[in-house]
């Protein structure tokens, strides 16, 4: 499986995503069920409030990701302990533009 994932820009400069890397490529954490995977691109979701994040992910789609991911840093403020205040929206309006075809994870690690 092909996916493209999301991060959060203000944990760019403290997570360089190496464990996202790792986890996708040994099918562990939240690729479990999936087994190993072939990362197609690792964006941020541009800045707070996350706008980019749809156009990002349409993007990747087009581009052969079959799933979209959200880095653990949206949802659960990995590595400094601070979700995404604007990530339900974010997810929902993703999953919005993509459709029900495209399978939506909200973690890795």
């Amino acid at each position: 499986m092909k996916v493209g994932i999301i991060r959060c820009q203000l944990t760019e400069d403290m997570c360089p995503g190496s464990t996202d890397f790792k986890i996708a490529s040994e099918g562990t954490r939240a690729f479990e069920e999936t087994g190993p995977v072939e990362i197609i691109g690792f964006l941020s979701c541009g800045g707070c409030s996350g706008k980019k994040s749809v156009t990002r992910a349409k993007m990747m789609v087009d581009r052969g990701a079959e799933a979209i991911v959200f880095a653990s840093c949206m949802k659960n403020g990995n590595p400094i302990g601070f979700p995404c205040p604007h990530f339900a929206a974010i997810k929902e309006a993703v999953e919005k533009k993509l459709g029900p075809g495209i399978r939506i994870a909200d973690w890795t690690h």
